[in-house]
């Protein structure tokens, strides 16, 4: 179908009707959206958890057509939700061409496009304005400033055109009036100032506002979605009043409620598809990284105000998997397969992204990096082993068994030494294991087990000893090849 390219051909379409020429930008969202809840269609795809809470709420506010705000700690989906936004707009609309504020080519806004009609009338060119472009995004610092918000006078404009400085072709608009027609979205609002919120709430209460002391008359057309941390917004009184109360819709978004979701969630955002080698990442790993987080936002050493990211599991995941593909490059094993060894490989994707209180920064990120993966190692354990008999295992350490495993050795070789400790592998098939016969994955399923049980205190791990009962002390150069009873193999690479 062909494009009308003027004014007079735009009228003989259906953007001419009287329900077209009505229809605001809320009013499109809402439209669009009825249609998909309608059909039964997909709502925002990729955001996961939010199914049974955060969703419907969303879906209230687009059907209200109310301007609404996001709270939530950080790692949230909160921008991803609102650039889904787009989603609900129209695939493109006309526009009067070369509008810097998306004029309605039937109902236009600015100077520029009134002039433009009175001087082409039908002959006046129309341009198509695909939806993505009309999603514009600000992250609110405290330097932003009216100018960038609503815009500001342009003395060059003005001397070029030979306008007056009060004249509103001098104007160089912002990223608000460019919305126009649209969403316009700030990220983090309490660290917007004052008197920018103040010229938001004159858009969007009086459709106004002042620039350099002239009045500017700007009817914007505009979706107005923002998001901020709970704790600025409502602790700090960092919004103002006026602002807050004409937000209709104010949404909580939360982290996953369980591990299975931020395993899903973490599993789709992280970047596992290596160029090369296969990944196969075993399911109970994915469970340990996942719990690490969970971990870390029930510390009271972690700031619980500032949260755990969900981006920390992402990250970390992704670190596990690439030292798993460090060491299958060194060895020249054919599969990718990480180990919990991995997991403690990986301390620098968790200890950057932990916000720690008094007392946590007097033990330091790492130290409790470590302690958390040895939480989650002790959690996922007796989720999958608890309950069995490790016995065995336990008196072989109490004995004098010591083990200790390279994290570079090949899984052939690690097999070997976990086949001396008695009972271990045979508790591999409650791991999880779906094929027990694959070296690489029952590996990881003894260092899990292993992991377990010194989360338990049933077996103690140290840098220098590895695997061995508890409290055991050094015993000179040869301790951890042998000791007591048991025979303890200590693999190098």
């Amino acid at each position: 179908m062909t494009k009308a390219t003027t004014l007079g051909e735009l009228k003989q379409t259906e953007w001419a009707s009287p329900a077209r020429l009505r229809r605001t930008v809320k009013d499109e969202l809402r439209d669009n959206l009825v249609c998909l809840l309608e059909n039964g269609s997909p709502l925002f795809p990729g955001i996961v958890g939010y199914e049974d809470t955060v969703i419907p709420q969303l879906v209230t506010a687009v059907l209200s057509r109310h301007n609404f705000i996001l709270l939530g700690l950080r790692g949230q989906a909160k921008s991803r939700i609102l650039r889904a936004l787009v989603l609900l707009l129209d695939e493109e609309i006309p526009i009067l061409a070369g509008s810097e504020v998306n004029d309605d080519p039937f109902r236009p806004i600015s100077k520029y496009g009134r002039e433009l009609l009175a001087e082409r009338g039908d002959e006046a060119p129309i341009a198509w304005l695909p939806r993505d472009s009309r999603y514009v995004e600000k992250l609110a610092t405290p330097d932003v400033t009216i100018a960038d918000i609503i815009g500001d006078v342009d003395p060059i404009k003005a001397a070029r055109g030979g306008h007056l400085l009060s004249d509103e072709l001098t104007m160089h608009f912002g990223l608000l009036p460019r919305a126009n027609r649209g969403v316009f979205a700030i990220n983090e609002l309490p660290d917007l100032a004052g008197k920018i919120q103040v010229g938001l709430f004159n858009v969007m209460q009086e459709g106004d506002v002042q620039i350099k002391g002239y009045p500017v008359r700007l009817n914007l057309d505009v979706a107005l979605v923002f998001t901020a941390n709970p704790e600025d917004y409502t602790a700090r009184g960092k919004i103002i009043t006026p602002l807050k109360d004409r937000l209709g819709s104010e949404i909580v978004t939360h982290y996953p409620h369980t591990v299975e979701l931020g395993a899903t969630i973490t599993q789709q955002e992280a970047w596992l598809d290596r160029h090369g080698r296969p990944v196969r990442v075993p399911d109970f790993i994915a469970e340990l990284v996942e719990r690490v987080a969970f971990e870390a936002r029930e510390d009271k050493r972690v700031d619980r105000r500032s949260g755990v990211s969900q981006r920390l599991p992402i990250s970390l995941l992704e670190n596990v998997v690439s030292n798993a593909e460090r060491r299958a490059l060194r060895t020249k094993e054919k599969v990718v397969v990480p180990r919990v060894s991995d997991v403690y490989a990986a301390l620098p994707a968790i200890t950057g992204k932990l916000e720690l209180e008094y007392e946590g920064e007097l033990q330091g990120s790492e130290v409790i990096a470590k302690d958390l993966i040895r939480r989650a190692a002790g959690k996922t354990f007796e989720a999958r082993v608890g309950g069995a008999n490790v016995d065995d295992i336990v008196h072989w350490f109490d004995e004098g068994g010591a083990l200790k495993i390279s994290v570079d050795e090949r899984a052939e070789t690690c097999l070997k030494g976990f086949s001396v400790v008695p009972g271990l592998l045979d508790l591999v098939d409650q791991v999880g294991l779906a094929a027990k016969k694959d070296p690489p994955t029952m590996v990881s399923a003894c260092e899990l087990v292993l992991e377990g049980l010194v989360a338990e205190k049933r077996i103690s791990r140290t840098e220098e000893l590895g695997y061995v009962r508890v409290r055991a002390e050094p015993k000179g150069p040869g301790y951890g090849k042998t000791g007591g009873g048991g025979t303890g193999p200590n693999l190098f690479s």
